[in-house]
């Protein structure tokens, strides 16, 4: 007896623990980790932190030298951000914040991203821009562009919504938090809303109906404080227009006229999505 139990302790020390003792998932199919590469063709890349708890967490992508910081909320679900700097390698970092401003790093991974039409990033859902056809304000969006033909018809209509149904909040500035991400249907339930949230609205109404809708922020001369506006794609001109709706609500709310196509030169990207 002593003798058969030695020949099984040679056998699992020269052969490793049989295979049943270890079984394979069965979700092999479905994202596995903290990454979803599935639309990397499509110019987004997904990423949660399952392990994450309460605290501080925050995702970096990054190409060569240009990085993009986002607070990451997903720790079940994944949040999808832009690959939005052209086709090749990306390094996307998890890191977890330890004390006051001390993060360390959770979890990384290089992927290479290659999008056919680099347009079809600026059509995602994605953390800055998330919408899907059950919102509100993306079944208003179908219900304006309903029967028109053309995507500058469509682009119409949604302006004139924008700039005419939103007010700016000037309470809401002053107690913003720095996670603070947009809501497109609480912006709409209120009415109201930052420049960040009009071009958030704009941008996901513009995506769902197929237009590619970038949102920036940076600086304007028209604006003196950190701002946000929308460039959009015109498909028949084959070129890019600057839309700042927040800018011409402001205008509209003071009776005076506006122009929807801005002036390229006046306005100064820091960051686009």
């Amino acid at each position: 007896m002593k003798r058969y139990l030695c020949m099984v302790l040679i056998l699992v020390l020269l052969c490793g623990i049989p295979q049943i003792l270890s079984p394979q998932p069965a979700f092999a199919e479905e994202p596995v980790g903290n990454y979803d590469g599935a639309n990397t063709t499509k110019g987004a890349i997904g990423v949660r932190f399952l392990s994450g708890g309460d605290a501080r967490v925050k995702t970096r992508v990054q190409k060569e030298d240009t990085i993009y910081d986002y607070d990451l909320f997903g720790r079940t679900d994944f949040e999808y951000f832009p690959l939005q700097l052209g086709n090749g390698d990306y390094t996307v970092t998890i890191f977890e914040n330890v004390v006051d401003n001390r993060y360390r790093v959770a979890e990384r991974q290089t992927l290479n991203s290659v999008v056919d039409n680099l347009l079809t990033v600026f059509r995602n859902s994605i953390q800055t821009v998330r919408w899907n056809q059950d919102m509100k304000t993306i079944i208003k969006a179908n219900a304006l562009c309903l029967n028109l033909k053309t995507d500058k018809e469509r682009l119409q209509a949604i302006y004139t919504f924008v700039v005419k149904n939103f007010k700016y909040d000037y309470e809401k500035i002053k107690s913003l938090q720095t996670t603070y991400v947009p809501n497109i249907d609480q912006i709409l339930a209120d009415g109201k809303g930052i420049c960040y949230d009009y071009s958030a609205v704009f941008a996901a109404m513009l995506r769902s109906q197929g237009i590619p809708a970038k949102l920036i922020k940076g600086y304007t001369d028209n604006v003196k404080e950190y701002h946000a506006w929308n460039e959009v794609y015109l498909s028949d001109e084959k070129r890019w227009i600057v839309v700042d709706t927040t800018y011409d609500s402001v205008l509209m709310g003071a009776g005076r006229k506006v122009k929807m196509e801005k002036v390229a030169t006046l306005y100064r990207a820091g960051k686009e999505y």
